[in-house]
């Protein structure tokens, strides 16, 4: 049985990558909408809105996804009045969240379905879904259409100087008493904006030119929503109503949420994104297709596709996700690309690509060696990171000897250190958010003898136990595993059997709590990832909403949140325990954990780097006191300025103690935090973005060989694990 397991879905993450399975079919070329190009946008509601539909086919989907939880899902699923207003609640949540669309008014017409959408959904009705969507949509393009407005047409300057002042986290605030109280909020945003792009330098005229560029590309996406779109977050509302990790993937969605698990796919080999009306390159994959091309780069924009000899289809103005429809193709097909080159003007280039098979080697495992000074000796520990627990299933079944899976990679990763003479190997599961559960069962049995790894049960309380038959493992020596509060599920599994078997430490912050399990079932549209099952550790205790707590904690930015982790999550299922199974444990690490713990606080007072992650901590527990945004400039400047001398110093005094450079200014230490990928994908020409300075981007090159400073503390306990109990476990079960 195929189990999927992960703290959110995935699908949208690879939405835009452009590496599939199939070719686009003659219908997607047939449903793809004239598209509009942003600067010819005409500023009239009345003109561009178009209330969506639901397609004749969602009645019979919807009445499958229904049948498919009725029947498989963990949980008694009751369709009853009191799930009605909780699916009502949740739909409005997540459309208008920040209550900026929706006024009162309108919250009070839709309580006319706060006892009715469970009837109707039982009836594949899902019309009222489409009516709420339409009114947020038409609010949202009133919105955008009037921040254009305000930018381009009206020239009336900007009073900075009044006391005013927007709310930052406004889920809690009362919805708009009319539509005047929503324009009022409107006003306040695009000021905001104006304010923000102000205080780097730029003249009037260019904030209101890059603003208007901004607001008239959000609105052509807003434009390219479709029916798919709407059905698809109507069926979320209704099946994270029950439980936040049952979804439906309509087809295409499905087959994003695949290739995550396989970690390969066919295709071309490119990341694409929208910038204005192009789809544009991100990045291309070493040793792809479109890398071997040598033709096609980053910038690059992509006006046209075609398959093989057949004619190019313009896609300027098209959805990202369409494009990449027709992008990807079989293995060994051809695929024709008309490409505006970065810089080039108007001069495109055809670039002819046969699709292959492409590795997503950016989500597999990695190894590398951290060196740790330790009582005035280097010593090498070898650090694994994970960043999913990926399986290729469909290789896998086809009993293919090379299949993918992050067990094997991460044996063949210890072998490597192993060959390097580590002293000690960390596995690291920071932000893991899960994966296939029998990886995680194959994980542990790579460091774990034979013996049960977790235990699952269904719906009926029936409990299956997985574990590891094999005597066998891969590493033997000591070992870390560092978690945060974003490893989650099969993350949770690995952390929680190697605590309970105290075959090693678990350092970091508590986990993110997801203690269930889902199944991909296949439907006639698509498929659905359902709940069938809870796991428990072998000790007999969840981790669901409690996570794994480490032996050791660590600083994290995450503790400040409270929107963090499955006890977040309304819907979740509760925390409970079964009876423990029966396993033996490598050693009773109890006896020198409060010493590593005294050891690592004893660092912990002096260590730069943990210092000044601390005061971080202390400063954004002290600032969510204030929710609200100033938008008087002066105001705002001596706020900045205040915050900005605050970082400024704390950043020298780390530097200081490490014995480096001070930074001259902010803006050394802005170059400094900022990583490329970060720059590629959120700035550039088209926000009118400076280059960094050379010495800006030596900060910034320093920044990057500073070694991780969780890490280097994780090799540090290691170094005191090996002191107390020796380079071999204490205690070796027969």
């Amino acid at each position: 049985m195929m189990y999927a397991k992960g703290r959110t879905a995935v699908a949208g993450r690879f939405s835009a990558l452009c590496f599939a399975m199939f070719s686009a079919g003659p219908e997607i070329l047939l449903a793809q909408p004239t598209a509009i190009l942003p600067a010819e946008i005409p500023l009239d509601v009345a003109a561009i809105y178009q209330p969506l539909e639901p397609a004749a086919s969602y009645g019979d989907t919807t009445e499958d996804i229904i049948d498919q939880m009725v029947r498989n899902h963990y949980s008694h699923i009751g369709f009853d009045d009191a799930f009605s207003s909780r699916m009502l609640d949740s739909y409005i949540e997540s459309l208008d969240g920040g209550r900026m669309y929706f006024t009162q008014a309108d919250i009070n017409d839709f309580a006319q379905y706060r006892t009715e959408l469970d009837d109707l959904l039982q009836d594949g009705d899902v019309d009222a879904g489409f009516r709420i969507f339409n009114i947020y949509n038409e609010r949202l393009i009133e919105r955008l259409v009037y921040s254009i407005k305000r930018v381009e047409v009206d020239q009336s300057d900007f009073d900075f100087t009044a006391d005013e002042s927007l709310e930052i986290d406004r889920s809690d605030v009362a919805w708009a008493a009319d539509h005047a109280a929503l324009e009022d909020l409107w006003r306040r945003q695009v000021k905001s904006a104006v304010l923000s792009l102000k205080l780097t330098d730029k003249t009037m005229p260019e904030v209101r030119e890059l603003l208007g560029k901004r607001f008239r590309s959000q609105l052509s996406q807003v434009l390219r929503s479709n029916n798919l779109d709407v059905y698809q977050r109507y069926m979320d509302a209704m099946t994270m109503t029950f439980d936040p990790h049952t979804q439906y993937y309509a087809p295409r969605a499905a087959e994003n949420f695949n290739m995550s698990m396989r970690l390969s796919l066919e295709g071309i080999g490119a990341v694409l994104t929208t910038e204005d009306e192009y789809t544009k390159v991100v990045s291309v994959v070493t040793g792809g297709p479109a890398d071997k091309t040598g033709q096609l780069h980053p910038e690059d924009r992509i006006v046209g596709v075609a398959q093989g000899d057949n004619a190019f289809v313009d896609v300027v103005g098209w959805r990202v996700d369409d494009v990449v429809d027709l992008v990807r193709g079989e293995k060994g097909s051809t695929v024709r690309l008309n490409v505006l080159p970065e810089g080039s003007g108007l001069e495109t280039k055809v670039i002819n690509i046969t699709r292959d098979t492409v590795k997503l080697e950016d989500s597999s495992a990695k190894s590398e060696i951290v060196e740790v000074d330790y009582n005035g000796a280097i010593h090498k520990i070898g650090v694994i990171e994970l960043p999913t627990f990926y399986i290729d299933f469909e290789a896998l079944q086809r009993r293919d000897p090379d299949y993918r899976s992050s067990s094997r990679d991460v044996a063949l990763l210890l072998d490597e250190l192993k060959t390097q003479n580590v002293e000690g190997v960390v596995i690291d599961l920071r932000g893991n958010g899960g994966g296939s559960l029998s990886e995680a069962n194959e994980l542990v049995g790579l460091f774990v003898k034979r013996g049960p790894t977790v235990q699952v049960k269904d719906a009926d309380g029936e409990i299956s136990v997985l574990g590891n038959p094999d005597s066998d493992t891969s590493y033997d020596g000591p070992l870390a595993v560092l978690v945060n509060r974003l490893s989650a599920s099969a993350s949770e599994i690995f952390a929680g059997a190697i605590q309970d078997y105290q075959r090693g430490v678990i350092l970091g912050s508590q986990t993110f709590g997801k203690g269930t399990v889902q199944e991909l079932i296949p439907m006639d549209d698509g498929q659905i990832k359902i709940t069938r099952s809870k796991f428990y550790r072998i000790s007999g205790e969840s981790t669901q909403h409690k996570g794994v707590m480490p032996n050791i904690f660590f600083p994290d930015l995450y503790e400040v949140s409270d929107d963090i982790g499955e006890s977040a999550l309304p819907t979740a299922l509760p925390w409970d325990t079964i009876e423990p199974n029966f396993y033996r444990p490598y050693t009773d690490l109890r006896l020198i954990v409060p010493t590593l713990g005294s050891r690592h606080e004893s660092r912990m007072q002096s260590d730069p780097d943990f210092l000044f992650i601390r005061a971080e901590i202390d400063k954004v527990k002290e600032d969510q006191a204030d929710n609200l945004l100033t938008l008087n400039e002066a105001k705002l400047l001596e706020e900045r300025k205040v915050r900005d001398e605050w970082r400024l110093t704390l950043e020298n005094q780390r530097r200081a103690a490490k014995g480096m450079e001070p930074l001259a200014d902010t803006k050394a230490l802005d170059a400094e935090a900022e990583s490329s990928d970060e720059v590629a994908l959120e700035t550039g020409a088209a926000d009118g973005e400076e280059a960094t300075s050379a010495e800006d981007a030596d900060a910034a090159e320093d920044k990057k060989k500073e070694p991780d400073p969780y890490l280097v503390e994780s090799g540090r306990v290691l170094m005191d694990m090996i002191g107390l109990q020796g380079n071999t476990l204490a205690v070796v079960r027969p």
